[in-house]
């Protein structure tokens, strides 16, 4: 096991401490514990982007600027 130091705020010490305690575990091996459950819960995904606008070709890389247009044409706010 390797040894790390960390620097903590009083408050978060009393409540490592209380926490731990309440477990029957060091505060140590509380620690480890949290790190290890963080280390092996599965990621979020990451979403590559979700648009509501088909791209017209050539691609047209001012939307932000013609989004009058796209809305009209995709009815968008329209019953």
């Amino acid at each position: 096991m390797k040894k790390t130091s960390l620097y903590l705020d009083p408050d978060l010490d009393a409540l490592l401490a209380r926490r731990a305690d309440e477990e029957g575990i060091s505060k140590a091996e509380f620690i480890r514990r949290t790190l290890q459950a963080a280390m092996t819960r599965p990621t979020r995904p990451k979403f590559v982007g979700i648009g509501v606008i088909g791209t017209p070709s050539p691609v047209d890389y001012a939307i932000s600027e013609n989004v009058d247009r796209y809305l009209t044409e995709t009815g968008f706010g329209e019953e």
